[in-house]
């Protein structure tokens, strides 16, 4: 199981993670440079996104990304991706992943 890009809009230094899916919580604790995992595809998520800085929205357990959520996403050039995998496993997954690459 993967990560799919549902949009891709450039690249950010990703230098962490963060997981959760309450909004007031993820905006005042999200780094700039986290990918940020969580089952939430709606404008909020985007919005908060923009605001914390993260490099990236990883949509776990298969969740959808609404319409005008992935407009946004690609005004605010913030990338999304999914996977079937739960918060948990899909940060483990794309730790494994990313400490081979350094």
């Amino acid at each position: 199981m993967g990560f799919s890009p549902v949009i891709e809009t450039g690249e950010k230094e990703i230098t962490g993670g963060f997981c959760g899916d309450l909004l007031s919580w993820a905006m005042g604790r999200a780094k700039s440079g986290d990918c940020w995992f969580t089952v939430m595809g709606n404008l909020n998520v985007i919005a908060v996104a923009s605001l914390a800085d993260v490099a990236a929205v990883i949509l776990c357990h298969g969740a959808a990304l609404a319409e005008d959520a992935a407009s946004r996403a690609q005004k605010e050039g913030i990338c999304v991706y999914r996977t079937d995998l739960s918060e948990y496993d899909a940060a483990i997954s794309f730790n494994n992943m990313f400490s081979k690459s350094v």
